[in-house]
């Protein structure tokens, strides 16, 4: 019997976070255009924004997101180890049956092998292990194309990624800081490489200017790392307060800020420090700061496009604006914002969230403003550089999961 290429996408896909859904939309174009004959569905965070947007049939990555929670807190506490238990049991027959379904599973670029933010041992680290280890049992390609990662201090969720990376059939980084770091924890694959990030290679406006003295400020609910324990909250107010003081600052000093999230995560951040502005504010006429949630990449890139400058903390929000060259300041939560702004050429406009300092970012953004033009042709250099090839990334892709349009499979006959 023979039939369609059948690939599955897989992650963190739907959930409210652009920069993840930008890389499964990279990926889906060049799969589209190339290889129409194949058969694509997905598991993932979100199945119903994923099959609303994309049009992809999908099913839900963990069982509990289907469950209902119960609305009593003592009861939601006294359940919750019970409820990790049953899920880690039925994710697992759910996962084998699925990645038994498909040929190949692509794992569309996403941080999915940080430790930059709460992630815990049982979620993304356990499904990745999942992934990884049925692909192999069930001799179904499964591609991490363009992946971050960061050094992992919890042991368990170090063992559950590496093992996974050692297990999948194609691995590809979105940087050499997230290569680094995967070599550092004692992985060493002789075929990885290092390509830009896939969101490099969405379409952008071209030739167009943004608004003179406009700001897209990009904020985000930071709240640390399982490394840093109890002062998540610390970390989170501490940015949160610089983020305010930033925005009151450029409103004094005559610019137009349009805030700007990537995640529906980051909302009641950005409404926070919109509140903020609006009593600092008291002339009358049009308000200088405004919060339009995007809710699509289109939409977040058109947003980026349209102004002067960007000060942006999301990976992927900073991500787009460099891809638009726009000069761009990164706050940054990880390594991988260093290593994508020194690509750029632009790594004296980035500091780290948890030590933010406000006078200097106001410096950093004055001396980015007088420099602009130049910053902005440097970019645009740079980003077209990523694109052409990111072009190589989806030749080895084909090469590995596409060999020929049409399969046969042994596990059909049964």
């Amino acid at each position: 019997m023979t039939r369609p290429l059948r690939v599955g996408f897989f992650g963190r896909l739907g959930s409210g976070n652009l920069g993840n859904d930008a890389s499964l939309e990279a990926v889906l174009i060049h799969v589209r255009s190339q290889h129409s004959d194949a058969t694509l569905d997905a598991m993932c965070s979100g199945p119903d924004q994923v099959t609303a947007r994309y049009g992809l049939p999908a099913t839900h990555l963990h069982w509990l997101h289907e469950r209902q929670r119960p609305r009593w807190r003592p009861m939601e506490v006294a359940l919750s180890t019970w409820r990790i238990a049953a899920g880690l049991c039925v994710d697992t027959w759910r996962t084998a049956w699925w990645v038994r379904q498909h040929d190949a599973v692509i794992v569309p670029g996403m941080g999915v092998l940080e430790a930059t933010t709460m992630i815990r041992p049982w979620q993304e680290p356990y499904s990745m292990f999942l992934l990884t280890a049925f692909g192999r049992l069930f001799d179904t390609k499964v591609a991490l194309v363009g992946v971050g990662a960061s050094h992992i201090p919890h042991r368990s969720s170090r063992w559950l990624l590496t093992t996974a990376v050692r297990l999948a059939h194609y691995l590809s980084y979105r940087d050499q800081y997230s290569r680094r770091a995967m070599l550092h924890m004692g992985v060493k694959r002789g075929n990885d490489c290092v390509f830009p990030d896939l969101v490099f290679s969405l379409p952008v406006p071209s030739g167009s200017a943004g608004a003179p003295s406009s700001v897209a400020v990009g904020v985000m609910a930071y709240w640390g790392t399982p490394a840093d324990g109890g002062k998540g909250r610390t970390i989170h107010d501490s940015y949160l307060q610089g983020m305010k003081e930033f925005v009151r600052w450029l409103v004094d000093s005559g610019h137009e800020v349009r805030l700007l999230i990537g995640d529906q995560d980051d909302e009641s951040e950005a409404r926070e420090i919109l509140a903020d502005a609006q009593l600092h504010w008291r002339d009358p006429g049009i308000p200088p700061v405004e919060f339009r949630p995007a809710t699509s990449t289109d939409a977040l890139i058109n947003q980026l496009a349209s102004v002067e400058t960007v000060v942006a903390t999301r990976f992927h929000n900073v991500l787009a604006a460099l891809a638009c060259a726009r000069p761009t300041i990164a706050i940054a939560y990880g390594g991988k914002h260093h290593a994508l702004m020194a690509r750029m050429d632009a790594e004296e406009f980035c500091q780290d969230i948890r030590e933010l300092d406000v006078e200097r970012l106001k410096e950093q953004f004055n001396k980015l403003r007088a420099d602009s033009d130049r910053i902005s042709r440097t970019l645009a250099i740079h980003a077209q550089a990523q694109r052409e090839h990111l072009s190589q990334q989806f030749a080895e892709l084909s090469t590995m999961l596409f060999p020929v349009s049409t399969v046969t499979r042994r596990h059909d006959a049964g």
